[in-house]
């Protein structure tokens, strides 16, 4: 595109093929899943009993024991 006519080479790298740089797209975004740091809301759950307690803010759920089995809690 020397003069800007938008006329690429052909077959691609013209103007509208979206050929950035960077992640194409495929971010997760913010607050988005159940990743650490997801947020003040929800349930840790007991991967082996299935026993749910509300979350605690500034705590992480895998920080947290089961009060039925005494397992790791995750966040669900």
């Amino acid at each position: 595109m020397p003069r800007g006519d938008m006329t690429g080479p052909p077959g691609g790298g013209g103007a509208g093929t979206g050929r950035g740089i960077g992640r194409g797209g495929q971010g997760g975004g913010r607050m988005g899943g159940t990743s650490p740091g997801a947020g003040p809301g929800g349930d840790c759950v007991c991967p082996a009993c299935g026993a749910k307690v509300a979350h605690q803010r500034e705590t992480p759920c895998y920080n947290m024991s089961c009060p039925k089995c005494g397992a790791k809690m995750v966040r669900g």
